[in-house]
């Protein structure tokens, strides 16, 4: 059994003499860095839940009151793992699953106040990971992040 990768168009850029590469390179870098520090952060874990259940958690504070099918989409998973997911935050007292009253058929899952304070613990650890790191970096290099850290937010808002 062979693995393929999938095809990855070529990273375009301005139209000088190699550009494209540096691009690529540049892209392959920040991939990379954001890659292991997301790894990293997944580590920090709190309140007896999963990495999955708090993107869950997640999902559903930035949703609001989303229905399971909404959930799945924005968790990129099929709706039968994602009621299997709320299922165990229900069953743990971290979501509620609240039936449309007109159509049963329709279910919506919102944050009990232990789920919000689950998700606010593990988004304060994850924090502090990272601001213990920025304090060992010199003043002018936490500035430059800071410039940088803009950066990436724009880049991430063109998506």
């Amino acid at each position: 059994m062979t693995l393929e990768t999938p095809s990855v168009p070529a990273v375009e850029g301005p139209k000088h003499k190699g550009s494209s590469a540096v691009d690529g390179e540049l892209a392959a870098r920040i991939r990379l860095a954001v890659l292991r520090l997301s790894r990293e952060l997944r580590q920090h874990l709190v309140g007896d839940v999963t990495q999955s259940q708090v993107s869950v958690l997640s999902s559903v504070d930035h949703l609001g009151n989303p229905t399971l099918g909404e959930l799945a989409a924005r968790e990129r998973v099929q709706p039968p793992s994602m009621t299997r997911q709320v299922d165990a935050l229900v069953a743990k007292g971290l979501l509620v699953r609240e039936v449309h009253p007109s159509d049963r058929r329709i279910a919506r899952v919102r944050l009990t106040g232990a789920g919000d304070r689950v998700l606010q613990r593990n988004r304060s650890v994850r924090t502090a990971a990272v601001a213990a790191r920025l304090r060992h970096l010199p003043p002018e290099q936490r500035e430059r992040l800071e410039d940088l850290v803009h950066l990436l937010e724009q880049l991430v808002d063109q998506g």
